[in-house]
């Protein structure tokens, strides 16, 4: 079969469209004839590292395809159409994918939307509402509201909790498009400060909860913009990993709760569990049309590299997907 892996690690150039065998799976698998994968900044981590999260060279950790062949202890049939994440491979015709985490696609949605589901719904929905705990009518501030997560986390935070969203992103184009998902407050933090935009719509309280993909360099601002006994969920490192002064009085002052969490390492009962309760609580949101996957690109196969090197140029709006033929 075709497969993408990376050479070495290293930039875009050393991604390359590959011969792999077709993997083959265990009784509690499934395999997978897949028809779109995402991109993903896990991808980027992978092809840039020797110590990425993966066990197997062929990337991609979220598919979207049909059921080819079913180990004996699943009871999902062949021919069915399926989304979901899988422990690397999906960049390629076949991936193996336990069958607990496989989610039946909906019929109102391609094999391009559906792939634009998993990674990034699931990160949003544990962080919103496992860790950050988002409430009914909380306030919440989510950064990067026109990435894949940021697209996700605003749409569920409105729809399951009604919550006030509060929002940042770099372009005007970004902004418009997440207040059509529901954002309350937008903020271009290229042209406003935005710690001081949020004291002013919170009436100086501050948000319950932060979706935070930047780290370090937002760490002031965030503290600034978070109200007493708030959930802090660190989701990313956009902005950097070291900060130089940490007054931690600051945080116990406020009874701030701080959390890292990362999805891709975590085990398969976790993963799975996830799976489970968004099926149950998020996806009939998807069947209506109440949230949607947000797709940018659609790139072919064989364009891999552009596909990448347009993540790390921060230009998408949503999920950048790759068409496998």
């Amino acid at each position: 079969m075709k497969a993408i892996i990376a050479k070495k690690p290293g930039g875009t150039e050393q991604l390359t469209v590959t011969e792999k065998p077709k993997p083959e799976p265990n009784e509690y698998e499934l395999l997978i004839k897949v028809e779109a994968a995402a991109i993903n900044r896990t991808d980027i981590i992978n092809r840039q590292s020797e110590s990425g999260y993966l066990d197997i060279p062929i990337l991609g950790v979220e598919v979207a395809g049909t059921v080819e062949q079913a180990g004996p202890d699943t009871n999902i049939q062949p021919g069915t159409r399926v989304m979901g994440l899988v422990n690397g491979g999906g960049y390629a015709e076949y991936a193996v994918m336990p069958a607990n985490r496989a989610m039946e696609i909906p019929e109102n949605l391609s094999f391009e939307q559906a792939a634009a589901i998993p990674e990034v719904f699931l990160t949003a929905y544990q962080t919103l509402f496992w860790h950050g705990r988002l409430a009914e009518g909380e306030k919440v501030l989510v950064h990067a509201g026109g990435s894949g997560v940021g697209t996700a986390a605003i749409q569920l935070a409105k729809q399951i909790s009604n919550a006030q969203v509060l929002t940042t992103a770099g372009s005007q184009e970004k902004l418009d498009f997440a207040e059509s998902l529901g954002a309350d407050v937008c903020i271009n933090y290229k042209k406003l400060e935005f710690d001081e935009k949020i004291s002013q719509a919170t009436e100086d309280r501050g948000t319950d909860v932060i979706l935070d993909f930047i780290g370090a360099s937002y760490w002031r601002k965030n503290m600034n913009s978070i109200a007493v006994d708030g959930r802090w969920v660190l989701i990313g490192l956009l902005g950097g990993a070291q900060l130089e002064k940490v007054n931690l009085w600051e945080l116990m002052s406020k009874r701030i709760q701080l959390t890292g969490t990362l999805l891709t390492p975590r085990d398969n009962q976790y993963k799975a569990d996830l799976t489970a309760e968004f099926v149950s609580t998020a996806l009939p949101l998807c069947k209506n049309e109440k949230i949607r996957p947000i797709v940018d690109q659609v790139f072919p196969f064989e364009e891999i590299q552009q596909a990448h090197e347009h993540m790390e140029g921060n230009k998408n709006i949503g999920k950048i997907i790759l068409k496998v033929d």
